[in-house]
């Protein structure tokens, strides 16, 4: 959708109120009944920026950053879009949706897919509903009302079992069922986005993103933790092939 762009910020200036102040490095003692990758992962926690700033600023996750990072270098959520969130909860992607089309200010449209249910986020349509359900589209369109979407977004990510391979075909089966979803309901230009891990089939994803989009690339926001296997694939420029 057309629409006027505004100043970009990047996520990491955003991330980093306070910046040039060194800050203490939290440290987590190993108590009872915690184990050692958890007293990691809090520490992690902690000590990350992102985590700090989602806090402050009022979004559900440090994820949203992940998005913010995405739309100040592609420029897909426009005053006025009308955007599908997959895979929302707990809702972080949506809010920065709903902020930067200001479906929050009644003026766009988001509507929030997940199995797991997100708690109201204003200007944003809520489903709990599992995207495979043979009825997902039509119910998923209803929510959006007249018109195609603008873009479709998904973080969706299957429960890790633990297994580098079987987590990677996981994750990549989501995001096919993604890209397929989105061929049917994008206006043309419209946009996609998708969480990926790096393993080898993601190429072909984007091979087969290339026939429908104008714009096809791999991106790591700043919010992505550097030691992740996490990647978004953009596809912009939706190439609509319906008669």
């Amino acid at each position: 959708m057309a629409g006027p762009r505004r100043p970009r910020s990047s996520a990491h200036s955003r991330a980093s109120s306070g910046r040039g102040a060194r800050k203490l490095k939290v440290r987590v003692k190993k108590a009872r009944g915690r184990t050692t990758s958890q007293v990691r992962w809090l520490q992690r926690q902690l000590n990350d920026p992102f985590v700090q700033e989602a806090k402050r600023r009022g979004y559900r996750s440090r994820a949203a950053f992940k998005l913010i990072g995405i739309d100040d270098k592609f420029h897909i959520l426009r005053p006025g879009g009308r955007i599908i969130d997959l895979g929302a909860t707990p809702g972080g992607w949506s809010q920065v949706a709903a902020q930067r089309t200001r479906a929050d200010k009644g003026e766009g449209r988001v509507v929030a897919v997940d199995l797991h249910g997100v708690d109201p986020i204003p200007g944003v349509v809520v489903l709990k509903k599992d995207f495979y359900d043979a009825d997902a589209p039509d119910v998923i369109m209803a929510a959006l009302g007249a018109g195609r979407a603008d873009a479709v977004i998904s973080d969706m990510a299957a429960h890790a079992t633990g297994h580098r391979q079987t987590d990677h075909l996981k994750i990549m089966g989501l995001a096919e069922a993604a890209a397929d979803f989105a061929r049917q309901v994008l206006a043309p230009g419209g946009a996609f986005v998708a969480k990926v891990l790096r393993g080898g089939t993601e190429n072909e994803l984007l091979a087969q993103l290339k026939a429908d989009f104008a714009r096809v690339r791999h991106f790591k926001p700043e919010a992505s933790r550097a030691d992740s296997a996490e990647l978004y694939v953009v596809a912009t420029g939706f190439r609509d092939g319906k008669k």
